[in-house]
């Protein structure tokens, strides 16, 4: 909460100065931001829409359920797809990492579950799309879902290692 104080002090500072310095150019950037931030709102209130839908359809029992220990392999691709489609705050994927694997899950699952929810957005491909173009957008998903995998198999050989 302090660093958000802090940014938002320090960008109305700027923007002070900013207009101190140049009152025309400094409206034209303030016209262009809003612009900008008015074209995308209706992309962030239906990712946020979904995002409420996810957390009350997708509970941790649930997940858990599918993604167990002994559900191997199978485990590791639901627990990417169950991960590339949400769309959940990173500051809630650790808590609940902690709260499916204290459920049952398997590390390995829910390390490509993580590695999915906070990499891969096909909620938010779209927009992506819009902002990034096209080709960027589906390679980062696809490398990042790659990723996703090669964090499960480490896990899974760090855990078969130790134990």
């Amino acid at each position: 909460m302090i660093s958000g104080v802090i940014l938002y002090v320090t960008a109305i500072i700027v923007t002070l100065i900013s207009f101190k310095k140049d009152k025309t150019k400094t409206n034209e950037a303030l016209y262009k931001a809003w612009r900008m931030f008015r074209n995308i709102i209706p992309d962030v209130l239906s990712i946020m829409l979904f995002v409420g839908l996810s957390l009350s359809i997708l509970t941790p029992s649930l997940i858990s359920s599918i993604i167990g220990e002994q559900s191997g392999i199978i485990g590791v691709i639901y627990s990417i797809l169950i991960g590339s489609v949400s769309l959940i705050p990173s500051f809630v994927v650790y808590p609940l990492g902690a709260t499916l694997v204290q459920n049952g899950a398997g590390l390995p699952q829910v390390a490509a579950m993580m590695s999915s929810l906070m990499c891969v957005g096909i909620v938010t491909l779209q927009m992506e799309q819009k902002i990034f173009g096209r080709s960027f957008a589906y390679t980062r998903n696809a490398a990042s879902v790659m990723m996703s995998i090669l964090f499960a198999l480490i896990v899974w050989l760090v855990m078969t290692w130790m134990y």
